[in-house]
């Protein structure tokens, strides 16, 4: 493997040596991160700035580089396309998606049932750990949801990092530059330009993922040890299994519907995979993901303006945990819950699970939040249960909501004809062809290539 040459006429690759491929030094770095943490976990303790910085330095870039994607990406959509239509499309397969995630989590925690029998008092947990957890609970007001996603000023989110707001004004923008046409083209040549040097910066920094997994997972293990995996292992097994469903059988049927292996779309983003399996957050992938996926055949306007939407809107791997987790919590502390609150829980999911962009964590707060939202159900303080283990079943939320935006960025790009079959096709099957000009990406050269 080799880096590719962007912008010219044809994209030769060779590969690499097996040592210098990241997914094998993620790899590397994982397991020398589990070795040190069980064997020196005094050492392993201090290794967690390593895995802070990596995932700050990520934060610092995903904001511009959402900004810039999303924007080009609807300046760029042909202009006798409804940008509306394609949005309307985008979502309601998003929203079907994550109902489908929530019912997986439903039936697996009903099935499997991994909290009966455990009957912990939630009275007898400790009141200062259960303090501390109901402080972070906020009351969920849809309305003040909706109204957080428009900033005080526009450069107000890129200052505070949030991607939310930072998805409205790039959508914003993308439609004034549309509307402008000649007038905007400078501008727009301009931010394509910026955009192109924010992902090879960001391909360079990538190189820093096997150091970021090593210091995160060191410190995971050093702190909860391996043998809090076995306290609450079958929870564990139970959302593997969950996750495991959704994504070989819901998003394989996805695709074979489609026309195009699950399978090969897997082994294609195998990097991206293992780096998301090493630092537990999608963000680390974000630009080599919109790479890729044009280097499918997935046109620049289609991928520009559903991955980053997806990285919002389409975590279905928290989907999964929430139901999952909360009626765990319901069954360890002897909760009967109606069919009703049942159902309840789940609206007020589909909105929880939104917005809960690819950091780690993010999913144990979604479900504060929505404990916080229905008290009448199940404790917020229950969630002390699961606070030790929480970062070991975070590996399994991102790597499916990764999974399920790629396949769904896919998939929304056939809907839409701005997806070469020939292309995706060649592509997935690992064929030796040289990329037309017209079909490379305006993106960092430096991110690496799949042979």
């Amino acid at each position: 493997m080799s880096p590719v040459t962007v912008g010219a006429g044809h994209a030769p690759r060779t590969r690499k040596p097996i040592y210098q491929l990241l997914y094998v030094q993620v790899l590397i770095g994982v397991a020398l991160g589990v070795a040190l943490g069980h064997f020196a976990p005094d050492i392993a303790g201090h290794a967690k700035p390593f895995g802070d910085a990596f995932i700050k330095i990520v934060k610092m870039m995903i904001v511009p580089i959402v900004f810039c994607t999303i924007t080009i990406g609807i300046a760029n959509v042909d202009a006798g396309r409804s940008i509306g239509s394609s949005i309307l499309k985008t979502m309601l397969l998003f929203y079907a998606l994550t109902i489908v995630g929530l019912a997986t989590g439903l039936i697996a925690v009903e099935t499997i049932q991994p909290g009966l029998g455990m009957h912990i008092d939630v009275h007898a947990i400790d009141p200062k750990e259960a303090a501390r957890y109901a402080a972070q609970a906020k009351p969920l007001d849809t309305v003040d949801v909706l109204l957080h996603i428009i900033p005080k000023s526009f450069f107000t989110p890129f200052a505070e990092g949030e991607v939310l707001p930072v998805l409205f004004i790039a959508i914003v923008a993308g439609f004034g530059l549309r509307k402008a046409g000649l007038a905007g083209e400078t501008f727009l040549r301009g931010l394509e330009s910026f955009s192109a040097a924010l992902f090879m910066a960001f391909g360079s920094l990538m190189k820093l993922a096997p150091i970021g997994a090593f210091g995160a997972i060191a410190f995971i293990v050093a702190k909860s040890g391996l043998k809090t995996i076995g306290n609450l292992g079958l929870l564990i097994v139970t959302l593997y299994v969950a996750c495991g469903f959704f994504v070989f059988v819901v998003l394989w049927a996805l695709a074979r519907f489609h026309g195009f292996s699950l399978f090969k779309v897997l082994r294609y983003f195998r990097e991206e995979l293992l780096v998301v399996l090493g630092t537990s957050s999608t963000e680390p992938v974000l630009p080599a993901v919109l790479y890729k996926l044009e280097r499918l055949g997935c046109s620049k306007g289609s991928v520009g303006l559903s991955l980053p939407l997806g990285y919002s809107f389409n975590l279905d791997g928290t989907a999964i945990y929430l139901t999952l987790a909360s009626l765990f919590l319901a069954q360890a502390m002897d909760i009967h819950l109606t069919g009703w609150q049942v159902t309840s829980m789940i609206f007020v999911m589909l909105l929880t699970s939104k917005g809960a962009a690819g950091v780690t964590g993010s999913g144990f707060a979604a479900l504060v939040a929505t404990l916080a939202a229905m008290p009448d159900t199940v404790p917020v303080a229950g969630v002390v249960i699961i606070a030790g283990i929480d970062r070991f079943m975070s590996e399994a939320r991102a790597l499916t909501s990764l999974v399920s935006n790629m396949v769904a960025c896919i998939v929304i790009a056939m809907w839409e004809g701005e997806c070469d079959r020939t292309v995706l096709a060649r592509e997935l099957n690992g064929e030796a062809a040289d990329v037309p000009a017209e079909r490379t990406s305006t993106v960092g050269a430096e991110l690496p290539a799949t042979a």
